[in-house]
């Protein structure tokens, strides 16, 4: 799993420039045994409300193109969109 978590490391920084410029970031929670990456929002991220679009159209899409033995990408504190 360590292999895997330095891959979505990896496919993370490609992202993480944009989040940071906007006071953001990223974590890698864990990868679970059934290949689903789990992720927490920091600083900004954690509560913006266009959180669901960056995860699903940049941390999200990053890693599944990256990383093809990851199944599904989780994150622990999205804000619900209004």
């Amino acid at each position: 799993m360590e292999n895997l978590i330095e891959k979505v490391e990896a496919a993370l920084n490609s992202v993480r420039p944009y989040l940071q410029t906007d006071g953001g970031n990223v974590r890698v929670v864990e990868i679970t045994e059934d290949f689903t990456a789990r992720l927490e929002l920091l600083g900004a991220c954690g509560s913006c409300p266009m959180s669901t679009m960056t995860f699903k159209a940049g941390l999200e899409e990053a890693i599944l193109k990256a990383v093809p033995e990851i199944k599904k990408v989780e994150a622990l504190n999205l804000t619900p969109a209004f």
